[in-house]
């Protein structure tokens, strides 16, 4: 146990030592908003807005056709349909021209038939989606009015259904939609990071070995140590790593969300009465909406969100790092260690895109199923954790993940103590075996 003390030790001082450590974890949730800030703005700056000239033969669009930031309409005179037909590849700033013919017999079937959109550049799908569903729009209203309905009874028909959910499980809290939202969202950020992190450590672990193994210094350490103190100092040496990372992380979040709770609280309760009110109300719609958002946060169960995630990336990745340690320990180079690496890939691959359905049915036998399996259960439990899971399941999951982590520390040890002084053989999935065997 003193030398995996020492191991342990010389392996965690040396990553949080490094600058690019600090930097990285300090900077890192800075990071992800502005990469998420710079996608918006990629996807803001691809938007551009069209015109269009519309000659409307029926008269059912004109003063009900509304332009918007994206798409603005240009009405003109029906006499003028030819002469701009003629020129329309020559003009600038005018993408198109809508011909609306005219309504006869109110066949509305006829005039959706007749209707043509002339183009002189290719315009976006969204574009061409949001032009039908404006005509559309104005057909419904159209032949609703034909059917004697008020306007006010169009706006009634149009009403979605508020269906009040309430959990009489859960303290009679009631689930709404912006509930299911958050915690969607954050079943999906937590899964995404138990399986990246455990793969980016535990290929950290495997380049370790095989470097050290390559320089023959692990020549030199066996003397001193045993192959399988070695290897368990070097996993739990990042594993430390890892969790100061994620215990930094996540105490900025916290501190973030009670910020956004109490700091945009204080800020409502200072906006004076009267009209003017009304309009810094509608000004401040993002700040309310984020202040919502973080006391659906503090609203839940989060001391036991955080117990479950550490300890399932703590096993789950202690599992993944066994198994990545005996690959970098059984080959000579990175380009032999794909064909060995797919067998821990692929059981998370499955465990986070299976956890997808778990957003629709948490309590489903999927969802289950996949949180009890140990090489499914880091992620798929993490994923299910904000919807609220069973006690009895939560400790069954820990408990077979226990038992199969440390069955994969005892092989990934046999593995380990026989290949990572063998040098120049590519060892086979068969000559591995053989290891486990002896």
């Amino acid at each position: 146990m003193k030398n995996i003390f020492l191991i342990t030790r010389r392996e965690y001082l040396t990553q949080v030592k490094k600058k690019s450590f600090v930097i990285l974890t300090l900077l890192a949730p800075v990071l992800m908003i502005a990469f998420a800030a710079f996608i918006a703005f990629l996807f803001k700056a691809n938007e551009s807005s069209s015109t269009f000239n519309v000659v409307d033969k029926s008269g059912l669009f004109i003063g009900n056709l509304k332009s918007d930031a994206s798409i603005k309409y240009v009405f003109v005179p029906r006499e003028n349909e030819k002469a701009l037909t003629s020129t329309l590849k020559d003009m600038d700033g005018i993408e198109g021209l809508l011909i609306i013919p005219e309504l006869k017999d109110n066949n509305f079937d006829e005039l959706e038939k007749n209707s043509k959109l002339l183009i002189n550049k290719k315009i976006g799908f969204e574009t061409k989606m949001s032009v039908v569903a404006d005509l559309s729009r104005i057909i419904k209203q159209e032949k609703i009015k034909k059917l004697g309905i008020s306007e006010d009874q169009i706006i009634n028909l149009d009403k979605n259904f508020d269906l009040n959910t309430q959990n009489v499980v859960d303290n009679n809290k009631a689930d709404s939609d912006l509930d299911f939202g958050i915690k969607s969202g954050l079943s999906m950020v937590l899964m995404y990071a138990v399986f990246m992190f455990i793969i980016i450590y535990g290929v950290r672990v495997m380049r370790s070995v095989l470097e050290e193994k390559n320089n023959r210094v692990v020549e030199i350490i066996i003397s001193s140590v045993k192959p399988f103190e070695l290897m368990m100092g070097k996993i739990l040496g990042v594993t430390l790593v890892a969790l100061t990372q994620f215990s930094i992380w996540i105490t900025m979040s916290v501190l973030g969300a009670i910020f956004l709770n109490t700091g945009f609280s204080a800020m409502q309760k200072q906006i004076p009465g009267g009209e003017q009110s009304a309009e810094m109300i509608e000004k401040f719609d993002i700040q309310q909406t984020a202040s919502e958002v973080s006391h659906i946060l503090l609203d839940m169960n989060y001391p036991l969100i955080i117990f479950v995630f550490i300890i399932f990336f703590l096993l789950g990745y202690i599992f993944y790092s066994s198994m990545y340690a005996a690959i970098g320990s059984a080959v000579d180079n990175e380009t032999e260690t794909q064909q060995f690496t797919l067998f821990a890939i692929i059981p998370l691959m499955i465990g986070m895109y299976g956890s997808f359905t778990i957003m629709n049915n948490p309590e489903g036998p999927l969802g289950f199923w996949l949180s009890i399996i140990p090489f499914t259960s880091p992620v798929a439990m993490i994923a299910r954790i904000p919807f609220g899971v069973p006690g009895w399941q939560i400790a069954l999951s820990i408990f077979l993940l226990v038992i199969s982590t440390l069955l994969m520390i005892y092989i990934a040890a046999k593995v380990y103590r026989v290949g990572i002084l063998m040098y120049g053989n590519k060892a086979s999935a068969k000559e591995i075996w053989k290891w486990i065997r002896s």
